[in-house]
């Protein structure tokens, strides 16, 4: 039961609620294991309630009428997914799939409403999470709609070196080819940036390590620039 309070407490979505909150809200959790490739819920199914990943790697993402995927967020340990739901009773909007094995906490809906109820106090730490979410989900939408393909690619290293506290070196958390998804473009167009900024002088790319040589260069990419490739 401790280990599971100590992953509520590191969630945003309930950072610094006293010991009572926690406890109740570890009373109503149920664990879950999730393989490689396994569908946590699908879109257009009922948003039944949310979840808390504790270990692994969650995958968010769209499918378009001819199958393309889009990838929406990742989201690791410590971080919810699907709780939108939660308040609107809708269905969820999209999918998500264990990028890896993956141990996630479950939050009933009914009962996390029914917690909600007698504790409201709970709602105000989900709202402030919400509010972020949509902003990231603005920068998102902008960046796909404004930036090409390079000042995306920017964009999300430097996001990267900001989450990693490393403006030397950053690791990619996810394939090459589920970065291409996320950013709204192919794994080849992908491959020839990552080439040409290699060329430039800007990164050196050893597989999932990226070695930042010039972070100033690449935030100007992120915020201005595109190339030529």
């Amino acid at each position: 039961m401790n280990k599971i309070k100590d992953i509520i407490a590191t969630c945003p979505l309930f950072s610094g609620l006293p010991d009572k909150q926690l406890d109740a809200l570890g009373k109503i959790s149920i664990v879950e294991q999730y393989k490689k490739g396994d569908t946590i819920f699908s879109e257009g199914e009922t948003g039944r309630g949310f979840f808390i990943a504790e270990s692994g790697s969650i995958k968010i993402y769209k499918l378009s009428f001819d199958g393309k995927e889009q990838i929406l967020h990742i989201f690791g340990p410590g971080e919810p997914f699907g709780e939108v739901p939660v308040f609107t009773g809708k269905p969820f909007p999209a999918n998500a799939m264990a990028l890896k094995v993956s141990r996630v906490l479950f939050f009933p809906r009914s009962t996390f409403i029914e917690l909600l109820s007698r504790d409201p106090s709970l709602a105000l730490n989900m709202l402030g999470v919400l509010a972020l979410r949509l902003r990231q989900f603005t920068v998102q939408i902008e960046n796909l709609s404004l930036k090409e393909v390079p000042g995306r690619l920017a964009a999300h290293l430097v996001w990267l070196a900001k989450d990693q506290k490393n403006h030397d070196n950053v690791v990619l958390d996810i394939s090459k080819g589920q970065l291409a998804s996320l950013l709204g473009t192919i794994p080849e167009t992908l491959s020839r940036i990552l080439s040409k900024m290699a060329g430039m002088n800007i990164i050196d790319v050893q597989g999932r390590d990226i070695r930042i040589l010039n972070y100033d260069g690449l935030k100007e990419l992120a915020d201005f620039g595109k190339l030529e490739v």
